[in-house]
């Protein structure tokens, strides 16, 4: 999906670049806040990849509940957990990943690709970013 066309159909907006959390991407995302973090119990995120986007292997940790639930919206990704196959992502798709799931989520090669975030609350929580997604691995998607 080209660059116009995304534009279009992603209702949430690109946002801005996501300086902060750029160290755990390969190549550029971008980040649009749809609540602000101290007047919500629920942060909601509008996170936009560009082509070939991804962000490191990482991990949501919870002592109880927590966890991260992804809706796409628009363009396609690919969504993968530790030891299993990777989901192709369409919009209206909706993921549920349970607290303590190594994965990690991005665009496809040749398609921008948004999702919209939700941190579950949870008891204890934190994340854990690990390792880069390698070119060899996402490249074989």
């Amino acid at each position: 999906m080209e660059r116009e066309e995304f534009d279009r159909i992603n209702v949430f907006g690109l946002g801005n670049e996501n300086i902060d959390y750029a160290q755990y991407f390969i190549g550029k995302s971008y980040l649009n806040y749809l609540t602000k973090i101290d007047d919500a119990k629920i942060s909601l995120f509008n996170v936009t990849f560009e082509p070939r986007c991804r962000n490191n292997w990482h991990i949501h940790h919870s002592s109880k509940v927590g966890g991260q639930i992804l809706i796409c919206i628009a363009g396609e990704g690919w969504y993968q957990e530790e030891g299993k196959e990777a989901v192709s992502l369409k919009p209206g798709m909706v993921i549920t990943i349970p607290a303590n799931t190594k994965h990690w989520h991005g665009a496809k090669k040749d398609s921008w690709f948004s999702h919209i975030a939700i941190e579950v609350p949870g008891e204890k929580t934190s994340n854990e970013w690990c390792e880069p997604v390698a070119d060899e691995e996402y490249n074989k998607l």
